[in-house]
């Protein structure tokens, strides 16, 4: 369906004729005529799909044919809740792009950075505000927003809200809007707990499920190295080495991986970027712009930090981690997808990874090609598989001392064993002083035990608004 079909009013229209713009999407002519009369919405579908623009547009369109001249103060009319910094900045910049010739204003505040500059604009008065929930929320309580106006609410990339535990935050949000608004809910994935938290929020929603065009499962090339956990920096940095690797997001399960990816290519003179939550705004955003203006070529980021992201032509996707949800592998290895352009996603798999990988199979219903024959062959299979996700995995030093049945005393034995000597020669020159001594342990033990109970007694208490990394 074309845009100039979908009853859109002029400055909208020529908005999207100056973005080159004709053609709307699967979700964007399902949803616009519907969310344009005023209904509540239920959408599944994955970033790249376009349900920015498909609840963009129509909230726009129905603010600019109801709000008159402004009198005094604007007020927020629209709530967009995102999980992520860089999702609510892509999609503040949306409004703006396709509300370029209205008068609305819009504001994105999240967390990570000094709150002066968004509460100054806040202050000034706002149409639309995109935020995150943490940030929303310490604004809140401090009095700078007021969400009594708002009329139509959107919550973004809902599972990963849920992934990432904001959901109760998310709720706090929702008690202070108007019963009487219009909701519009959208989730990448529909999981029981989900749908079951729409219905809650939702009036006899109009339900849209959009699969993408192209299945990134089948138009990119996938393949898996086995290979030891302490090899994996080694054959990264020999595969990156290859300038057929022009454009490469890396994935790291830890902010503290990803880290130290980056410091191990600087010593090969690989330059890379990376992205977290522990990273500030500013870093985030120059790292973003290095890599899309190809300053750098290699991207390192976690699950989290890269969900949302609008990074297109990436030449490759190497998992140097595999994702503990099945479903997490195929977003990852979908951005080298984007557009039905093909791609490469190489994972790197360690022996205690072996379960995540049968399970990413499983869903995907392919097994990944093994590359054979490389430089470093897994060889240590010594530590057994996590016997369920998630839990942690058994340490290996602790398998090699069960397995090599070493008698060696421990350190700490041999501290008992020197103090037993020292305590022997020392008996019969303390046996007067026994009594004395069990007294002041026991009244030690009891001013030990008062301490503790200090301690315990003035630790934090409260529940704390975090806006750091939202």
């Amino acid at each position: 369906m074309l845009f100039n079909e979908l009853q859109l009013i002029e400055p909208i229209q020529e908005a999207l004729v100056t973005k080159g713009y004709t053609k709307a999407t699967p979700i964007q002519s399902k949803a616009i005529p519907a969310l344009l009369k005023g209904e509540d919405m239920l959408g599944c579908a994955q970033t790249g799909t376009g349900k920015t623009a498909a609840f963009s547009i129509p909230i726009l369109q129905n603010l600019a044919t109801k709000q008159g001249k402004q009198n005094g103060k604007r007020k927020i009319k629209a709530l967009v809740v995102a999980p992520t910094r860089e999702l609510a900045l892509q999609i503040g910049d949306s409004f703006r792009e396709y509300g370029t010739n209205l008068e609305q204003r819009t504001t994105v505040i999240f967390g990570g950075v000094g709150q002066k500059p968004q509460t100054n604009r806040l202050e000034k008065g706002v149409d639309i505000l995109v935020a995150t929930p943490g940030r929303l929320l310490d604004l809140i309580g401090q009095g700078y927003i007021d969400l009594g106006y708002v009329e139509h609410f959107v919550l973004d990339e809902a599972d990963q809200m849920l992934d990432m535990g904001m959901l109760r935050d998310v709720k706090r949000i929702i008690k202070y809007l108007p019963a009487k608004r219009q909701t519009m809910f959208f989730s990448a994935t529909m999981p029981a707990s989900i749908a079951s938290f729409a219905d809650t929020i939702l009036k006899q929603p109009v339900k849209i499920t959009i699969k993408p065009e192209y299945s990134p499962i089948d138009i990119i090339e996938q393949e898996v190295y086995f290979i030891d956990k302490g090899n994996k920096t080694a054959l990264l940095i020999d595969l990156l080495k290859d300038r057929k690797y022009d454009s490469v997001l890396v994935f790291s399960r830890t902010k503290h991986g990803a880290d130290k990816i980056v410091k191990a290519l600087a010593r090969q003179g690989l330059d890379s970027v990376a992205i977290h939550g522990n990273k500030s705004q500013n870093k985030r955003q120059k790292a973003l712009k290095e890599f899309k203006e190809r300053t750098v070529r290699i991207l390192v980021a976690t699950d989290v930090a890269a969900r949302g992201l609008d990074i297109s032509e990436l030449s490759h996707v190497i998992n140097y981690n595999l994702s503990e949800v099945p479903e997490t592998y195929v977003h990852r290895i979908g951005r080298t997808g984007r557009a039905g352009l093909g791609g490469k996603a190489i994972s790197f798999c360690d022996f205690e990874e072996k379960d995540l990988l049968r399970s990413i199979e499983k869903l995907i219903s392919k097994k990944l090609p093994e590359v054979k024959g490389h430089a470093y062959p897994l060889r240590d299979t010594t530590i057994k598989p996590k016997a369920k996700q998630g839990q942690r995995p058994q340490r290996r030093n602790q398998g090699n001392a069960a397995s090599n049945g070493s008698s060696k005393p421990s350190r700490t034995n041999n501290r008992k064993t020197k103090s037993t000597q020292s305590n022997d020669r020392r008996s019969k020159s303390t046996q007067t002083d026994g009594r004395k001594s069990k007294s002041t342990q026991g009244n030690g033990n009891k001013a030990a035990r008062g301490s503790f109970k200090q301690k315990r007694s003035s630790g934090g208490g409260g529940n704390e608004i975090r806006t750091s990394g939202r």
